[in-house]
């Protein structure tokens, strides 16, 4: 089955609210002019009794007198306690209105009734009112009664223009609805028209925003937002595969390099041995580079697992501090660890471990003088700070610091990957914390990860 557009919905629900409304709104009126011509058809009766019983109450005074009706519309009886007919306006006979059981009724309470075509009156149905009144110590009961034929002509005369009128007014205003529901879709539809061009190869398209500034202008928004975010995500993966490639493509290259020269000509033990070491060194490198980007694939989608437990901020230093001792004496550097005994932070302890490493490793690699691993407590949160004396990083790769394969030419970072401080923002962010890079005021490169207490 085929589903209908939203707009031939929005008009089907709009034509069904209509119909509804119409149709109480008739229903209303049907009832409400009803009720009004009963009510004024009760005043006339009313009125008549009154006069009628005036007239019993004159001694010799008859109801032809009375000159009640107009045309055929209104009459009146006079019956006797037992029913019997006394007097009588024309052109009625004398065959009484009211059945015997009525008429004990009528004696003690007055009432209304409805009564079918009286015979010498061609008015249709009648409305008779009886009540009681005393005349010459004797009691009568009055009859007055009017026709109820111009009352139905006017329900018939509304029900018909109702029947006629209702069923254009829902058309009409079908036809509203519906141009509308038009008028209010153009926008989507304009913006589903721009979204079919859109794709991943064209850049910087957008959903085109109308003016108004309601839902479905915030909804253009929205979706140029999400647009840009995803093109921006698209881009940074793009990026990401390209730099990555390029990566992989110098180690790989490198020892292709070292095996086919290893195989081209004789070579003695030492020089297979140095082929074989260069070759082992390539292989760690690209071992390491697939690590990293395995860590960054994880945290991109959120699934870098973490075995969080307490930890002791000074031994996190010191485990990190003792596995560059070598590295750093041999350098000609020293390596400081300063933190308060007492202060613990929440954490996965290989995943800081590998975050302080690798800046630990730059440090040793670029940094010059005393590299400094300090803990410290700052606004509830614990500091991991390690800082060294070297030149410190270029300003303007500061801003770019944290970004993947982003190196500082001027000689921090080069020749690395440009993945390590990638992975320390990475898995300060998995901590719920974050990492920053600066010089120091005398000198030297400083990154801090900062991480909930």
């Amino acid at each position: 089955m085929t589903r209908l557009s939203l707009r031939v919905r929005l008009a089907l629900a709009f034509a069904g609210a209509m119909a509804v409304l119409l149709a109480v709104t008739g229903a209303f009126l049907y009832v409400r002019l009803g009720n009004t011509l009963d009510e004024q058809i009760d005043q006339s009766v009313r009125a008549r009794a009154d006069d009628a019983a005036v007239l019993v109450a004159r001694s010799g005074s008859g109801l032809s007198a009375a000159r009640l009706s107009e045309g055929e519309e209104s009459f009146a009886q006079v019956l006797s306690p037992s029913g019997r007919v006394l007097d009588v306006t024309p052109p009625l006979d004398r065959t009484p209105l009211l059945t015997p059981e009525q008429v004990a009724r009528a004696r003690t309470e007055t009432f209304f009734v409805e009564h079918d075509p009286l015979r010498g009156l061609d008015t249709g149905r009648v409305r008779l009112l009886a009540t009681p009144v005393e005349a010459d110590g004797r009691r009568y009961v009055i009859v007055s009664g009017a026709s109820l034929q111009d009352r139905d002509e006017a329900l018939t005369a509304l029900g018909r223009q109702l029947l006629i009128g209702g069923p254009i007014a829902l058309l009409l205003a079908s036809l509203a609805g519906y141009l509308l529901a038009g008028a209010a879709l153009r926008p989507v539809e304009s913006m589903r028209r721009r979204a079919e061009e859109i794709s991943a190869t064209v850049a910087g398209r957008r959903l085109p925003v109308p003016d108004a500034d309601d839902e479905v202008g915030r909804l253009a928004r929205t979706l140029n937002e999400m647009l840009a975010r995803i093109e921006e995500g698209v881009e940074r993966e793009r990026r990401f595969v390209a730099e990555a490639s390029h990566e992989l493509r110098t180690p790989l290259a490198l020892l292709k390099a070292e095996l086919e020269l290893a195989l081209r000509h004789p070579r003695s033990a030492e020089e297979l041995r140095a082929a074989i070491a260069s070759a082992a060194e390539e292989t760690d490198r690209l071992t390491l580079l697939a690590e990293d980007l395995l860590v960054l694939a994880r945290s991109d989608e959120g699934q870098l697992r973490l075995d969080a437990k307490p930890v002791r901020a000074q031994e996190l230093l010191d485990t990190v501090a003792r596995r560059f001792e070598r590295r750093a004496q041999a350098a000609g550097l020293a390596l400081e660890v300063e933190a308060p005994s007492e202060l613990t932070t929440v954490g996965d302890p290989v995943r800081l471990e590998q975050a302080l490493g690798n800046v630990v490793d730059n440090a040793v690699r670029y940094g010059a003088g005393t590299v400094r691993l300090e803990a410290r407590r700052q606004n509830g949160d614990v500091e991991l700070c390690v800082s060294d004396q070297g030149a410190g990083f270029d300003p303007e790769f500061l801003p770019h610091a944290f970004e993947r394969f982003s190196r500082d030419d001027g000689g921090r970072v080069r020749g690395s990957t440009g993945l390590g401080l990638a992975i320390v923002r990475a898995i300060a962010r998995a901590h719920g914390g974050t990492a920053a890079a600066r010089n120091g005021a005398g000198g030297g490169a400083e990154v801090t990860l900062v991480l909930p207490a």
